[in-house]
This record gives C-alpha cells, sequence and structure tokens, in this order.
C-alpha cells in the first residue's frame, strides 16, 4: 500500500501528463501482480465495493472525532476521503505492511453491517497517506488526472506492446489483469478473444478548423447527439460499450435482446421522440436511460432507445476494419436491414452540392438530436484514435445567452480551495431570476481566481457547501442546445453549458429572458 500511496501522492502533484505516464510506467514494472492490476483498476475506476459507501467513512469517524470538526473540515477540504485520512487518530503500535491485494480482498468480501469494523481496522494499520490511498481505493472518485486511455498508453509503454492491442484486450480481461501483464512481460501468449464480445478503439473525429478538405473524397453524414457506442455479438453474448469502453448493456435490455448477429456496428444510442414520426429525441430524453444497472417497463415505454448505425467493424468471423470507408459502407447498408427495424436503423448519407451548400445545411439543422456534420474520406480504414485527415467533425456553432450568476460550490480536486461551480440564471416574465444551468469550465485559471473572489466578495448566504451570492454578474453561457425540462423550476435544460466570457460590463437585469431561451429550443 505504501508503493500505490506514494503514487498517488505524487500523480496529484503533477501536472504533466507525460510526466504522469511516466510515474505509471515505472510502477507497472516494478510492483509485483496483483498490486498492480488492482492499482490501475481503481486509477481507472474499474473497482465497486458495494458495502462501502461516504455514509460509512462518515459513520465511523463520528465514532472517532468531533462530528462538527468533521463537518467543517470536510466543508474547507472538499473531499471526504482525504479529510476522513487526514483526521483518523493514528493507532498505537508499529504500522503493519498492509498490500493493495489484501485491502481489496478485505473491502470485497465484507458485508454492509461489517463494513465498519473491516474499515476502521484496515485504517488503523495505515498513516495518513495510505489512509488516503485505501479510501479512494475504497470509495472511487480518484481524481488525480489519469484517464482510462493514459493508463493502457503507460501499460503499453511499460512493456513495449501496441497500445491498440491493450484496448482491445484492457476490457476482457477483468481486474487486476493477471493474463494481461503475463502477454505484456512475455511470460505467455496473448490472450485468445475469439470467444469473447470483446471492445475494439473507436475511431474518432478531428475538428474541421477550415473548409479545406475537397468534398469528392469525403463522404457527409449527420453528428446525431446521442452517445456513441459499439455493439459487438460473440461468444453466445451481446455487450453494448461507451466510447470508453464502459459495458452499459444493462442499461439497454431491450437492445441486448434485439442484437443477434455475429457482428460488431458502431453507432448513435438515441431515443425516439414523440413526434415527427417516431424520430430521434433530444439528449435530454436520452439522460433519462444513462447511468442505471436496471431499467422499468415505464422507463422502456417511456424513453424507447435504438441506435442509428455508422459502421460496420466486423461480420460472421471477418474482422472489416482494415477496409476502405466505401467497401464498410456497401456491406453495412446489405447488413442493417438484417436488423430489427424497431432497434437500429442506418445513418444517411449527405449528398451536398458543394460546401456551400453543406454550410447552408449544418447552420439549419436545428434538429433536436442533430450536432452538426461528420466528414469520412471514403478510402479510409477504421482506425483506433484520432488519424489526420481521416474523419472530421463540424459541429453546429454554440448557441448563447446572457445568464447571472446565482450560487457557487467549491471544485474537486485542485480546485477544491476554489468557488468554480456556478449556476446561474435568467429572468422570468414576472422579473424573477430562475435558474437555467450550472457550468464549471470554459474560464482560463486567472479568471478562476477572479471569479472565486467575486463569490467570496459577494456573498449573500450559505448553505452547507454552496454559498447564495449578490445577483450582479453576467456571464456569458455558451451551450450545444436547449431542450424542455419538467425537473427544472425554468423548464429548461442546457447541453453542455461553459462560461465563454464573464460581462463586467452589463448590468444584471440587462441579462436574458427565459422567454428569449424557450424560442431556442428544440
Amino acid at each position: 500500500m505504501k508503493r500505490f500511496a506514494a503514487l498517488i501522492d505524487r500523480l496529484i502533484y503533477t501536472r504533466s501528463r507525460n510526466s504522469k505516464l511516466a510515474l505509471i510506467v515505472d510502477y507497472l514494472r516494478h510492483t509485483p501482480d496483483p498490486d498492480r492490476g488492482w492499482a490501475i483498476a481503481a486509477l481507472t475506476e474499474s473497482l465497486d465495493f458495494p458495502a462501502v459507501k461516504a455514509g460509512t467513512v462518515r459513520a465511523l469517524l463520528a465514532t472517532r472525532i468531533d462530528e462538527e470538526l468533521f463537518r467543517l473540515s470536510r466543508h474547507f477540504v472538499g473531499d471526504t476521503a482525504e479529510t476522513a485520512a487526514l483526521l483518523w487518530p493514528d493507532a498505537p503500535g508499529t504500522k503493519a505492511e498492509l498490500s493493495v491485494a489484501e485491502a481489496v480482498d478485505a473491502l470485497a468480501a465484507t458485508s454492509r453491517s461489517d463494513a465498519p469494523a473491516v474499515v476502521a481496522s484496515l485504517l488503523d494499520q495505515l498513516d495518513a497517506d495510505g489512509r488516503y490511498a485505501l479510501l479512494k481505493l475504497a470509495l472511487g472518485g480518484m481524481r488525480v488526472g489519469v484517464s482510462a486511455r493514459l493508463a493502457k498508453q503507460a501499460f503499453a509503454q511499460a512493456f513495449d506492446v501496441p497500445v491498440d492491442d491493450v484496448e482491445e484486450l484492457w476490457h476482457a480481461i477483468a481486474p487486476p489483469y493477471a493474463p494481461l501483464f503475463a502477454w505484456g512481460e512475455g511470460r505467455a501468449e496473448r490472450p485468445d478473444l475469439a470467444d469473447v464480445a470483446f471492445f475494439r478503439p473507436f475511431m474518432l473525429a478531428h475538428p474541421l478548423e477550415e473548409e479545406s478538405v475537397d468534398l469528392a473524397d469525403y463522404a457527409a453524414e449527420w453528428k446525431w447527439d446521442g452517445i456513441r457506442v459499439q455493439i459487438v455479438h460473440g461468444g453466445g453474448e451481446t455487450r453494448i460499450y461507451s466510447r470508453g469502453g464502459e459495458e452499459i448493456g444493462g442499461a439497454f435490455p431491450e437492445l441486448v435482446a434485439a442484437f443477434d448477429q455475429d457482428a460488431v456496428i458502431d453507432g448513435e444510442l438515441l431515443v425516439r421522440g414523440e413526434v415527427q414520426g417516431g424520430e430521434a429525441a433530444s439528449f435530454n430524453a436520452l439522460q433519462q436511460r444513462l447511468g442505471r444497472k436496471t431499467v422499468s417497463k415505464k422507463m422502456l415505454a417511456d424513453y424507447p432507445a435504438f441506435v442509428r448505425v455508422y459502421d460496420l467493424l466486423a461480420l460472421d468471423g471477418d474482422d472489416l476494419r482494415a477496409l476502405p470507408w466505401t467497401e464498410r459502407r456497401r456491406r453495412l447498408e446489405a447488413f442493417v436491414p438484417r436488423l430489427a427495424a424497431s432497434h437500429f436503423d442506418l445513418s444517411q448519407v449527405i449528398d451536398p452540392t458543394d460546401f456551400d451548400d453543406l454550410a447552408k445545411r449544418r447552420a439549419g439543422a436545428r434538429d433536436a438530436a442533430i450536432e452538426g456534420v461528420m466528414l469520412k474520406r471514403r478510402d479510409a480504414p477504421y482506425v483506433a484514435g484520432r488519424r489526420a485527415g481521416l474523419w472530421y467533425k463540424w459541429k453546429r456553432d454554440p448557441l448563447t445567452a446572457d445568464c447571472v450568476m446565482m450560487y457557487a460550490q467549491r471544485g474537486n480536486g485542485r480546485r477544491a480551495s476554489f468557488y468554480s461551480d456556478y449556476t446561474f440564471g435568467c429572468w422570468s416574465d414576472a422579473g424573477e431570476l430562475l435558474p437555467v444551468g450550472k457550468a464549471y469550465s470554459g474560464f482560463t485559471d486567472a479568471e478562476l481566481k477572479w471569479l472565486d473572489k467575486f463569490v467570496r466578495d459577494n456573498t449573500l448566504n450559505r448553505f452547507g457547501p454552496v454559498r447564495e451570492v449578490e445577483k450582479s454578474l453576467v456571464l456569458e453561457v455558451a451551450f450545444d442546445s436547449i431542450h424542455s425540462s419538467k425537473r427544472h423550476k425554468s423548464g429548461l435544460a442546457m447541453r453542455f453549458p461553459r462560461i465563454s466570457r464573464i460581462r463586467r460590463d452589463k448590468p444584471a437585469e440587462e441579462a436574458d429572458r427565459i422567454a428569449t431561451l424557450r424560442g431556442m429550443v428544440t
């Protein structure tokens, strides 16, 4: 656990991506199995201990220290695990050499009733750094700036193997990844995935910076505003993967049941709308289905999911990724009729006369589920990641609104000491300021410091970690789209809101009205 704790500590204070990569490479090379496998699973949020929750830790800490001291400390620190690690009283005696694997075994075997005693016993064996590592292992939410992609690149670099191979194997092998390490170190052959519904890395697109591509070389499609998924059938089972490789089939059982072909497809997961002949609804409707482990019959009926298919990666045991897009498209058009029309359809190709025509279509596409345009080189194979010149995404210009800051909350990680999450609103016809969204990005570090000072200098009320501020600061907010929502008092929900400008020059009473935003609803 000491080595893992040291890794976390160094990752937290390392800003450089390459430096983080080097730290993980060194850890993987010099840490034995299974500790390194469990550690990398924890860093990539691949572990879950249902019996241990943040509430378990808070209740446990209340038996050792004053509850008010914990509350005040948690508010200042901004993280339950770090607060508990610092406040937990040191137990007398020599600290044990607890391994990551021993901690995982103990956490995995505990029940909810036994969890407080088990966690207390583990904490008593560790110093403050070890306690922090243990609690992050148990609760998740590492926030050390390590993505799953970075971890896979570190593995590839540590053992000099192709990162694309690591990506495929990673999601087919469960932690602590013993067969993966055996292959990486040359102690075993590459694991055989012939009978596994394994994940293939997605092909991604570069933003189109200028209209410099020749449309004769590229096919155009709509960029649909759902979530990108890959559906795989193999080894007698069907799996649905998100872009990051997370298996999400439990939230969409009707799609799992409907896909029984020996194939791998790439497409956009959407929800049927109530109008327009069952076309796609807004992303707001899809959100009702995301993140669920089980889905009720009512949810299935109210938000019926379907996939708009983009690409065919494998069929009847043949890997098609090396073929040019034109050939994959030809086979895809022949394949889609084999699928249930109730749950799958084909993403249609746009046929513009020239770039001006494409630009006009893109600008006019304010359909609730259209985000922009994709351009795909006709002779391009399907390759992992972003490769220059092959695929481009041309998103429609964002919408903007002038809103008034209403509330602020501290961030997490390195932003734990800053008020960096802002709730903002617009004016109703009755002159009331109603919340329309929340944003925590889009500003520079210098702007963050200015905004944090504004919050502290203009606080009206405190509600736990939230501060209500004087309604005097206008923020220009950019967002991809806006939709009707029954969950918000304003009746609106923004898609991807971010702060684009601080309007210190504009009086709050001149901010936008709810009626103006309603006119943008798609």
